[in-house]
């Protein structure tokens, strides 16, 4: 089953409608729906008339406070909702979530709810059998979520409700930019001012959790956007054909900012967000100045520090730079999201589970806690964080906002790829083998 060019760009479509246009913003039957869900869906009357135990098992990336007790809460609710209905919570580091996931579908020991990101990896699960069919099952829900819910399409079919799209770009410390005397750049030549500026007053400029991969290859996917069209971008993830230069720019562009050593000591052994040494970790010590993260950095930077409130006040963001005389759109982004989804064997309400999460009441608390970037467009005025609140400004009136790359093509091609950038981060791969990569795995 492929995924199809449109599924595949759908986060254009999905980040391009204002609250204003939105056929369903403020509409106030949302959680009236939710509710009315809640209490008549006859999974639930069944669950309460029979007395019969359901147990439902949920993994969440949500391990730091106030995510996590804010689930354990909305978990609880539900239970009191549903007799005889225990939820049994595993909330994980991100990297452990993804990597314990993966093998789940080999061994048969999945949950019944968890977080799916869409793509390539969301096709196989559907071609594999692993993933319900949410279409006729949540029909109101997906409604409500329309302008993301496109993202989670594949052949018509909608197999996972959004409750968070968001972007990568930099986060940085207002303090140490200060202190340094830099402002945030938009180009590629101010940022390696500021990287200049940074090495100047002995403040390491950037970290990055290269030993996950992930965060390292985001920057070659960056440099991607930038230097490619909508249409090469297209070809290239569709028909597994980078012909186009651009790509090869892209793998120098990068290659040239490595070369001017703006990450942190010891980069290529740096987790991504695991511990006070990991790539947060630095930049929640302020002992770097910026990293590239995704939406959800603010809420890992508040677990990693001893008070819970992150860089409080100090904590910026910047979208990535423009690339000059590329052929991309200076003002697409890069991001993603994240989804609640069912598996095929959960039991069936797992379905109204995943709908209260994306009610009116929790996607607000959801804002509320600066979990993410709400989907239901009832809750983005609850998002608190001023940076936040600045990153759904940018998804809002992007030209487009292209899937991360290795969740577009699949584990195995995004692996190759990924594996090929962090080789280029140690020193062992030149653009032309990242293109390589992709096309043999491809």
């Amino acid at each position: 089953m492929a995924l199809s060019a449109a599924a595949a760009m759908a986060l254009v479509a999905a980040c391009g409608n204002g609250d204003s246009e939105d056929p369903l913003a403020g509409t106030d039957d949302d959680a009236t729906e939710t509710d009315d869900t809640t209490d008549t869906d006859s999974e639930t009357d069944d669950a309460g008339e029979s007395g019969d135990a359901v147990t439902l098992t949920w993994w969440h990336n949500s391990n730091n406070e106030p995510g996590q007790g804010f689930y354990e809460e909305v978990a609880a609710d539900f239970e009191a909702m549903h007799e005889g209905l225990t939820i049994e919570i595993e909330a994980m580091e991100h990297t452990d979530m993804v990597d314990r996931l993966a093998v789940s579908w080999q061994t048969g020991d999945n949950p019944d709810v968890f977080m799916e990101r869409g793509g390539g990896e969301m096709a196989a699960k559907v071609e594999a059998g692993l993933i319900k069919d949410l279409t006729d099952l949540a029909p109101d829900t997906i409604d409500t979520i329309s302008a993301t819910a496109a993202a989670y399409e594949l052949d018509g079919r909608t197999y996972a409700l959004p409750f968070s799209i968001g972007l990568v770009g930099f986060w940085y410390n207002t303090d140490l930019f200060d202190e340094a005397g830099v402002e945030p750049p938009t180009t590629m030549d101010e940022l390696y001012d500021v990287i200049d500026g940074l090495k100047a007053a002995d403040i390491e400029p950037i970290s990055v959790g290269a030993q996950d991969g992930w965060p390292a290859a985001h920057y070659w996917y960056y440099f991607a956007v930038r230097q490619c069209s909508v249409e090469a971008l297209e070809t290239a993830t569709v028909d597994m054909d980078l012909s186009d230069e651009c790509f090869t720019r892209a793998g120098e562009d990068l290659q040239a900012l490595i070369d001017v050593e703006p990450f942190n000591t010891g980069f290529l052994g740096t987790p991504a967000q695991a511990g006070p040494t990991s790539a947060s970790g630095l930049l929640a010590a302020e002992e770097v100045a910026m990293e590239l993260a995704g939406h959800w950095e603010p809420g890992v930077l508040q677990g990693l520090t001893e008070d819970g409130e992150g860089l409080d006040g100090r904590l910026g963001w910047f979208p990535f730079p423009a690339v000059d005389g590329a052929d991309g759109d200076p003002e697409a982004q890069m991001g993603g999201g994240d989804a609640w989804a069912c598996a095929e064997n959960a039991p069936d309400i797992c379905v109204d589970f995943i709908e209260h999460l994306l009610s009116d009441e929790v996607q607000q608390g959801f804002a509320e806690n600066d979990m993410g970037l709400p989907t239901n467009p009832s809750a983005t005025e609850y998002v608190a964080d001023e940076s936040m609140a600045q990153l759904l400004e940018y998804r809002d009136t992007a030209p487009y906002v292209q899937l991360y790359l290795d969740t577009l093509l699949g584990e195995a091609v995004g692996g190759e790829m990924n594996d090929a950038i962090v080789r280029m981060f140690g020193g062992q791969a030149s653009p032309e083998d990242i293109v390589n990569a992709i096309e043999s795995a491809g």
